[in-house]
Formats: structure tokens, sequence, C-alpha cells
């Protein structure tokens, strides 16, 4: 298994590959910039980051970052402070999947410790590492915003909750079987509503 969370690497920041915005960053770059004041456009920053992490693998390089001084006119260790403040930027490389499992009192008083454990069994993956078929990474995480419907977790930009050992190793299994997930609650519960 390799190293796995940016926020817990020895490097600040990686090399990438050569990094230049998509045609379709462009147009939403312009779309982004026009909701802030001209002299306020480096406020712009965190849209930037995710917009070049998205574009990138889930992941910013030092290449992303030079490109985003470039665009909003500010300094590199600005843009690198911002990036390195936040969980939700990756520093370095991450899976195909990168699973976050959301630690907190709600979600580990239902059981989010053996969701852990399933997860980490599933994909053969420590917390903080990727896998090495690239397919996950794993970190556990502060809150995710669904505490009534814990334990959850995220893999990349979807949320899944009310998960037990079960419907969480399903869903593993499905990423791994290129099988679509059901999303949101696993147990059928409409938003924040009672639990049936």
């Amino acid at each position: 298994m390799s190293s796995g969370h940016p926020g817990l690497t020895n490097t600040f920041l990686e090399k990438g590959s050569p990094f230049k915005w998509s045609d379709e960053s462009l147009k939403e770059i312009e779309i982004i910039k026009s909701k802030y004041p001209t002299e306020r456009i480096q406020s712009a920053v965190m849209p930037l980051l995710y917009l070049a992490q998205k574009q990138n693998d889930n992941w910013l390089s030092v290449e992303c970052i030079d490109l985003i001084s470039q665009t909003l006119n500010m300094p590199k260790i600005r843009v690198a402070e911002v990036a390195s403040f936040y969980s939700m930027f990756n520093l370095k490389p991450v899976g195909k999947n990168l699973i976050q499992i959301c630690r907190t009192s709600p979600c580990w008083l239902r059981g989010s410790n053996k969701i852990t454990k399933t997860i980490r069994s599933e994909t053969d993956c420590d917390i903080n590492q990727t896998s090495d078929d690239g397919l996950f990474t794993v970190v556990e995480v502060e809150c995710l915003g669904a505490c009534s419907n814990g334990p959850m977790i995220q893999i990349n930009d979807e949320f899944f909750e009310d998960l037990n050992q079960t419907n969480t190793k399903q869903i593993i299994d499905n990423i791994k079987n290129n099988k679509p997930n059901k999303v949101g609650s696993q147990i059928g519960r409409s938003s924040s509503e009672n639990a049936k």
C-alpha cells in the first residue's frame, strides 16, 4: 500500500504533470470570477482550487497552485496556504474513489467504528493509505454534516448514510465490479426524518 492522505505527507506539495485549464474550466472560471468585485477577485481562490482539483484527478499539484496563482494574480504561497488549510483539498494523488469516513460522535455512537473496519477490510487499505491498485484512498474526517443519518461516508462527491456492515460491503463490492450504487440513505429514509 502506498502512503495516503495529502495532509499527512512530509512533502508540502508534490509535482505533477503539466497543468493548464481545460476549455470547460476556462468558461467556469469566467462565471466564478464574475461573482466577485474586481478588487476582491482573489476571494475566488477556493472555487478555483476545487475546479483545478476536479480537473486534475482529484488532487492539487504544484502546477495547479502555480496556475491558480497566475489566474488570480495572487502569491503562490497564499494559494498554497488556503489549499493546505482545508481537508477537502488533496495535496497528493488519491485513489479513483476517495472514501471519507465520518468519525465524529454521532456517527461513532451509531457504529462508525464497524464501518471503518469493514471499509479497511474490503479495500485492503488502511486509514490514510491508497490501495495498491489505485482504486481506493481511505481517510477519516470530522463531520460530514448528516449527523442524524449516521454512520455515513462520502465517496468522491456522493454521500452514503444509515450504513451498517452489510450495506457498506455492498457499496464497496459495487465499486469493484463497476456497478452503480444507491446514494443517500441506505434504509430509505427521506432527508433527516426519524428512522423507521
